[in-house]
């Protein structure tokens, strides 16, 4: 089991002891939703190509795909928000493997729906040195096919915890990103995917660092 595997399996223990049932059954019915609507299906796949973007980064300076592309491959890690743990346990370990991908001529890039002040706390945060941009109304992806709506009976539980995506990322639909990582060529094209609708499953670094 890699590194990240093993976090996040103290994770789901951690929460199980500290978590009201409630709250975890309220979390499961989501993911569980999310899988019948079969969402995953509608994700972009290996061989498609990318639309070029324009993001804004924490410091609200424009990172153009195109630009990162000329230089070499990028990952996309598309991510919930600094609120959820299992983003960050997969972001810190992104970080941690970040000389093995810049080595490998790689730009990696993380993408969220928060407002940039959320991604710069975050950053400061977390000790990271890779660009985090903020995806304005989740609109890079959709384009993806990884942009879904919270469920109405999710809302009250979030809330509960302090959770308020309306305030976090500055609109009022509360739309989320599938967890997923792109590696994408200088032509735009996917070459690796992960994704999975149950957020509690990252990829692992390995199978990706292999991919580049």
């Amino acid at each position: 089991m890699n590194t990240l595997a093993k976090q996040i399996e103290s994770l789901n223990k951690e929460l199980t002891q500290q978590v009201p049932v409630a709250v975890l059954e309220i979390f499961e019915r989501s993911v569980a939703d999310l899988k019948t609507q079969n969402i995953e299906y509608k994700i972009a796949q290996i061989g498609d190509k990318l639309i070029p973007f324009s993001l804004p980064n924490a410091a609200n300076q424009l990172i153009n795909s195109k630009d990162i592309l000329r230089k070499g491959k990028m990952i996309l890690a598309f991510f919930r928000g600094s609120w959820c743990p299992y983003c960050n346990l997969e972001l810190r370990a992104l970080q941690e493997n970040l000389t093995k991908i810049t080595h490998k001529n790689v730009t990696l890039l993380a993408v969220s729906p928060q407002s940039t002040d959320q991604s710069m706390q975050l950053i400061e945060k977390h000790l990271l040195t890779f660009d985090v941009l903020t995806d304005t109304n989740n609109m890079l992806a959709k384009q993806l096919g990884l942009s879904f709506e919270l469920q109405d009976f999710a809302l009250p539980t979030y809330h509960a915890m302090g959770i308020h995506l309306e305030e976090l990322n500055q609109n009022h639909d509360n739309t989320l990103p599938v967890p997923a990582v792109f590696v994408v060529d200088c032509n735009g094209s996917i070459l690796y995917k992960f994704a999975d609708a149950d957020y509690r499953n990252r990829l692992d670094i390995d199978e990706l660092l292999q991919s580049l």
